[in-house]
């Protein structure tokens, strides 16, 4: 089984654990029915619309 020959140093296990905690933002798309920016696969929060179809009441 491997073991390591040397101990691996703070800064080099910390360097390795802040890429790996990094999360991309989420995914910001146009509404087709009112243009402004919204969070993909979700309800418009302008509008109410999503896919089409009126699904909350309010905005327009």
């Amino acid at each position: 089984m491997g073991v390591p020959k040397r101990r691996v140093s703070k800064a080099r296990k910390n360097k390795r654990r802040a890429i790996w905690r990094q999360i991309p933002g989420p995914t910001m798309v146009e509404c087709p029915h009112c243009r402004k920016l919204m969070q993909a696969h979700h309800i418009c929060p302008n509008c109410g619309y999503y896919r089409g179809q009126k699904v909350v009441a309010g905005g327009d």
